[in-house]
């Protein structure tokens, strides 16, 4: 015997389907709302002459004066770079690129001398820059332990996978681990102001306040709190395998020693292009003034970064800044560049509409 079956519309019209099993089922209609039905009120803009012209020239207006602006500010940052890698044979540092490894035993050191042509006032700040270095590849970047940086005992002695094949060396865990600090720079730069009299004055730098306050004070710790003995904290664990001395030996200073030295943090920062500069140390305490006079300076070197493997460079920027921070004149290109296309598709436009606009008015008159 066949089982009857049904359909009815309820009070929102939906449909419903029963048989004679007793169950039921509603349609896939939708409900009967603005949104579900899609009649929802709409606006769509109706583009004319006298809505597109007057936005293309307040957007040339504004942008050519900021771009002008910011192109200016820029160029009145000082900038002086040096080039220390020594391929040359002419280079006062060609020796130590030549003959000078990872597995050196001795640093190598060389002296450059330079002439500032004009005088830089204010903070001065030191970067080092490297070429064709690649921070930004994918296994580097994540070879690196999170927890072991933020002071985590258990990560300290036994590290993330992440890190190999720099996790352990000798069977001990190495601290920190990972390919981005065993790559850490490991240059030593020193300033000197030769004056006029024959005397060289050694320019102070600062290497405290160079790194993120967030990564500082948040995303780096050392193990055992702040006042820990780090010589009997890092014990049973090894130094990278490119490093010359362990990660308790940094610096002097306790409070930025460990984890939280500033070099390493800085370095810990990977950069996204393979060209790439960092801050090494800033000039704020120089007893001369200006900061950096005009005259003959000489740079010296500990050569301790090889750059030969993988064909880099490497450099030594004095730069100061300004509201809008280091040189950049991209920013100003940019601005310019988009407000002048503006202003001249405006222009054009207007021409345009002028002469069609006439001829139309013209046409309509004669019919």
């Amino acid at each position: 015997m066949m089982a009857t079956s049904y359909s009815a519309k309820d009070e929102d019209g939906q449909i419903t389907v029963s048989g004679g099993g007793g169950g039921s089922l509603r349609s896939r209609k939708p409900e009967n709302t603005a949104f579900k039905q899609q009649r929802l009120p709409a606006w769509q803009p109706i583009l004319t002459a006298g809505t597109v012209l007057p936005a293309f020239f307040i957007i040339g207006l504004i942008f050519i004066p900021i771009g002008i602006g910011l192109y200016v500010t820029s160029n009145n940052i000082k900038e002086f770079e040096i080039d220390y890698t020594g391929v040359d044979t002419s280079s006062p540092c060609f020796n130590c690129s030549q003959s000078f490894s990872w597995n050196s035993s001795r640093p190598c050191t060389c002296t450059i001398p330079f002439y500032l042509e004009q005088p830089y006032e204010g903070n001065v700040y030191m970067y080092y820059g490297l070429s064709n270095f690649y921070q930004n590849h994918r296994r580097y970047v994540k070879s690196r332990d999170d927890s072991q940086l933020h002071g985590d005992m258990d990560s300290l002695l036994e590290p993330s996978k992440e890190c190999e094949p720099y996790a352990k060396h000798d069977n001990k865990p190495i601290a920190p681990c990972g390919a981005i600090a065993n790559s850490m720079f490991n240059d030593t730069l020193e300033l000197f102001f030769n004056d006029p009299n024959g005397t060289k004055v050694q320019i102070p730098l600062a290497n405290t306040g160079i790194a993120w306050f967030t990564d500082k004070y948040v995303k780096f710790k050392n193990p055992g709190g702040d006042n820990a003995n780090l010589t009997a904290v890092f014990q049973g664990t090894t130094k990278p395998v490119n490093w010359r001395k362990p990660v308790y030996e940094l610096d002097k200073n306790t409070s930025n020693n460990g984890f939280i030295n500033e070099d390493f943090i800085v370095w810990m920062r990977t950069a996204a292009l393979p060209t790439f500069r960092k801050l090494y140390r800033t000039i704020k305490d120089s007893k001369m003034v200006p900061t950096l006079p005009r005259g003959n300076y000489t740079l010296e070197v500990v050569y301790n970064y090889p750059v030969r493997s993988f064909e880099g460079r490497k450099r030594m920027i004095l730069s100061t800044i300004s509201w809008m921070g280091g040189k950049n004149p991209f920013l100003g290109i940019a601005y310019l560049t988009v407000g002048s296309v503006c202003f001249f598709l405006g222009v054009v436009l207007l021409v345009v509409h002028h002469k069609c606009g006439n001829r139309n008015n013209s046409a309509d008159i004669s019919n």
